[in-house]
Formats: C-alpha cells, sequence, structure tokens
C-alpha cells in the first residue's frame, strides 16, 4: 500500500488505528460531503444544524482511510506542521453552512480509497463529525 505521498511508501502496518469509534453523536448536527467537490487534495462539506443550539467549529480536521474494514489515520506528509488557526465558525440553529478543505499541504494528494473526514467539536462534551468519501 502506498501513503498518499507517492514519493514515500508505508506499510499499513504503518498506519495508526482510528481513535474515533463513536462519530456522529452530536444531536441533529451533521456533515456531508459535497460530492461534485472531491478531489485528491481537497473537498467541501455541507454542516447541517437542526438542533435549537448554537454550533461552533474550527478549521481542525483530520483524515482516515478504510483498510481492510477498519479506518487508520491517514499519516501526514513528511515535514508537515499540523497547526490550525483557531478562527471560529458559529452554525446557528437551522443553519446549513459549506466549508472546503484543501489538505495537500498536510495529507499531499491521496490514493484511490475510502477515506472520511473527522471535525471535533468541543462546545459542551467532545463530538466528531464525519463524512466518508471515495477517491478513484
Amino acid at each position: 500500500m502506498s501513503s498518499c505521498d507517492s514519493n514515500q511508501t508505508v506499510e499499513k502496518e504503518d498506519w495508526e488505528l482510528t481513535e474515533y469509534e463513536a462519530v456522529n453523536t452530536l444531536d441533529r448536527v451533521s456533515m456531508t460531503v459535497k460530492e461534485e467537490t472531491v478531489s485528491s487534495t481537497g473537498l467541501t462539506v455541507t454542516l447541517e444544524n437542526n438542533s435549537d443550539k448554537q454550533y461552533i467549529y474550527s478549521e481542525d480536521f483530520l483524515l482516515e482511510k478504510k483498510i481492510d474494514g477498519q479506518w487508520y489515520q491517514v499519516p501526514l506528509v513528511p515535514g508537515a506542521s499540523y497547526g490550525f488557526g483557531e478562527p471560529a465558525h458559529e452554525l446557528h440553529s437551522s443553519d446549513v453552512s459549506d466549508w472546503s478543505v484543501d489538505w495537500e499541504w498536510l495529507y499531499g494528494s491521496l490514493d484511490t480509497g475510502e477515506y472520511r473526514i473527522v471535525k471535533r467539536n468541543t462546545d459542551y462534551d467532545e463530538h466528531h463529525l464525519v463524512a466518508e468519501f471515495t477517491i478513484d
């Protein structure tokens, strides 16, 4: 199996299993991928808040790949600095918002396969929203 960076080969054993077992548990808040935006270096997701509370999200995210039926964290490109600014985006009750992400600087260009993007919310309790996508 090759990693995201075509210049580096990573064996499956080098990939770490996900630490996110309970996902999409934020009541009435969802994240979906806009399929027409998916590329090997980025995509756009739609966040939808059907709750009566405000949801706040930041720019941070991570990517995982499904390998043999299990989710593994996609390794960072060598030398990547994993730091995000902390601008807060507000998603009010009954709001829908698109959020675009370019991950080439962090993960490189993804190989074909099944992936998911993970966003964390820590407003009240820690929750993880995920949206799955495929790179053909």
